[in-house]
């Protein structure tokens, strides 16, 4: 079965930088969407990025600049390299996958990892 394992997630003061890594398995990775998430006490979960299997990217307007999403097809891999780092950047980063369609819709993806808490302290 798909299984998506998150790490990377931490605390850091704002301006610094975090890399957030996504594990998976279970599945041809490289035909797959791939797309981080978040989540905020009390807010909805949101995209933050997304990349097809021909590693076409799209961002998120508040991700736009700072982060960036990318990954190792060789590796069953996906990363985010989340630099400037802001207070409002703390939340629970979820990885996820789905065949189709790509894009930053949380209700298009089926598969989800368990999340990486990433906190910004001001």
């Amino acid at each position: 079965q798909v299984q998506l394992v998150e790490s990377g997630g931490g605390s850091v003061q704002a301006g610094g930088s975090l890399r957030l890594s996504c594990a998976a398995s279970g599945y041809t990775y490289s035909s797959y969407c791939m797309g981080w998430f978040r989540q905020a006490p009390g807010k909805e979960r949101e995209g933050v990025a997304g990349i097809d299997s021909d590693g076409r990217t799209s961002y998120a307007d508040s991700a736009k600049g700072r982060f960036t999403i990318s990954q190792d097809n060789a590796k069953n891999t996906l990363y985010l390299q989340m630099n400037s780092l802001k207070p409002e950047d703390t939340a629970m980063y979820y990885c996820a996958a789905d065949p189709y369609p790509c894009g930053l819709n949380v209700y298009d993806y089926s598969y989800w990892g368990q999340g990486t808490q990433v906190t910004v302290s001001s």
